[in-house]
């Protein structure tokens, strides 16, 4: 499960139950680890730009696993740094206007607009000390400071990239721990395959066999997919299905329409395809896929013609 659900009341109840479980670990825990954190001994690779190290839990009862990712690290800086500028703009923007003010400014009113700038930032709110101190010296009666916390950026240094995991399994290595996790997100981007690539949405079915046969579709529908990725994996094409069925969906048949010489009023249909392009030739080769110069007209359109 995700740290959404590693609340303290579901942990006990997993425990007392006698579960196993994998769960993220909310993110405030991560900070009792700091010290593992900068510790560059027992981090073991598990994947390209992924470490992981166990840690044992402070009552000895469960497993942690920190994990470091490189590409996680990468998108949490530029989160951090772009939620900063706006906090730097907005306040220098409010600094400016207060200064300007030629009456006194409202201290409640001010805070609010702090807060929701704030609130529109949150992921970097905590970096900043934010003061309203009195001034007679300005028609505004307030001067707005603020500053950077240096802690706020030396923990930040340390734990972008970094996550949690807590477990109740002991025999488990690090790296078992890490892949089986690494499901879930694998769960999750099933879900939002169905709901993208595939474009299946849901339908509200007021019957029980039409719900059924919803999600039957819906699963064959992931299990075409998966076999197209392993198949494209396996042919050195890497592992996005969505490039294959654009490539091949460019791919047309035609018909081609020619009048009988014995009844004119008679035509001989014949369904072609059209020939592929150099790099779709490419793609069916390496996916080792010939293609047919002919399709079969279905015996419903032959009728239609008679």
């Amino acid at each position: 499960m995700d740290r959404g659900m590693a609340a303290a009341d579901t942990i006990a109840w997993l425990q007392n139950s006698q579960r196993q479980y994998l769960i993220g670990a909310q993110r405030n825990e991560l900070k009792r680890y700091l010290p593992q954190i900068t510790d560059p001994q027992d981090w073991r690779q598990v994947r390209d730009g992924i470490d992981v190290k166990i840690c044992a839990s402070p009552d000895g009862k469960e497993t942690f696993l920190l994990v470091r990712s490189a590409e996680r690290q990468q998108k949490e800086q530029a989160i951090h740094a772009r939620f900063s500028q706006r906090i730097d703009i907005d306040l220098a923007r409010l600094q400016r206007r207060i200064a300007r003010a030629r009456k006194p400014v409202d201290r409640s009113k001010t805070e609010r607009q702090i807060g929701r700038l704030l609130g529109r930032n949150s992921r970097s709110a905590g970096r900043y000390a934010i003061n309203l101190p009195e001034d007679a010296t300005t028609p505004a009666k307030l001067r707005l400071e603020w500053s950077i916390r240096p802690e706020w950026d030396e923990w930040a240094h340390h734990s972008e990239g970094c996550y949690l995991l807590r477990s109740n399994l002991r025999d488990w290595s690090a790296e078992e721990l890490w892949r089986t996790y690494i499901q879930l997100s694998e769960a999750e981007a099933a879900f939002r395959i169905h709901k993208s690539e595939l474009s299946i949405r849901p339908i509200w079915h007021q019957r029980a066999d039409r719900v059924l046969a919803h999600i039957l579709v819906c699963f064959l529908a992931y299990v075409l997919w998966k076999t197209l990725e392993k198949w494209q994996s396996r042919a050195g094409l890497g592992n996005s299905p969505r490039t294959i069925l654009q490539e091949l969906g460019a791919i047309h048949s035609t018909d081609v329409i020619l009048p009988t010489a014995t009844t004119p009023q008679r035509e001989l249909r014949l369904r072609c395809i059209v020939r592929p392009d150099a790099a779709q030739s490419a793609l069916l080769h390496r996916l080792g896929l010939r293609l047919p110069e002919r399709l079969r007209i279905p015996a419903a359109n032959r009728m239609r013609q008679m």
